[in-house]
């Protein structure tokens, strides 16, 4: 019984040793080198100040607005902008109505409709600070509420917004503080 217990031992190991081969000489074939970005590529989504394209861009025309390039954004979007504002905000119900930074309807959609984050090279970088407006942001800026500042808060909407309900997310900061060093983002959990 022993004999046999060896001798099937050596036949499954010869046969696993002898099944091996001596291949590993791979060569792979020349050819390209990195990976092939040729091909149509489009826009999925644009989002240079969080939640205006959510809020202003009619359902229909997502797409659209997500595939035009930023510089053809305002001319073929700011009246759609004006129309949605105008019907969301009582701040601008009446002609000449302008929110905090003394925008007009059609002014302050002009501006949003071409949804990308500006940059002030030289200047403050904020979202908002109480004096620097757009000139870009901070992880710390308070965006959402800077936004419903400007949507429902009318002419004193830094102070005395028209609409207080409306014009704050109650979201006061991160739950977490964030790193002093790249990528300065807190950490999950």
């Amino acid at each position: 019984m022993k004999n046999i217990k060896y001798i099937m031992s050596l036949v499954v190991l010869s046969a696993i040793t002898l099944s091996c081969s001596n291949d590993d000489d791979f060569t792979p074939t020349p050819g390209a080198t990195g990976p092939d970005f040729s091909g149509v590529y489009t826009q999925q989504d644009q989002m240079g100040r969080p939640a205006v394209n959510t809020v202003f861009v009619s359902g229909a025309s997502k797409n659209m607005f997500n595939k035009t390039i930023p510089s053809q954004q305002s001319s073929a979007f700011q009246a759609m902008f004006q129309a949605n504002l105008e019907g969301l905000s009582p701040a601008y119900a009446n002609p000449g109505d302008t929110n905090a930074l003394g925008l007009t309807s059609a002014e302050f959609t002009g501006l949003l409709a071409t949804d990308v984050l500006n940059v002030s090279l030289d200047g403050t970088t904020t979202f908002f600070d109480g004096t620097n407006v757009l000139t870009g942001r901070n992880l710390t800026d308070d965006v959402i509420t800077v936004e419903l500042i400007l949507i429902f808060g009318g002419e004193a909407g830094l102070t005395n917004p028209e609409f207080p309900g409306l014009s704050n997310d109650n979201v006061d900061g991160n739950d977490k503080a964030f790193l002093t060093g790249f990528p300065y983002l807190a950490s999950a959990w």
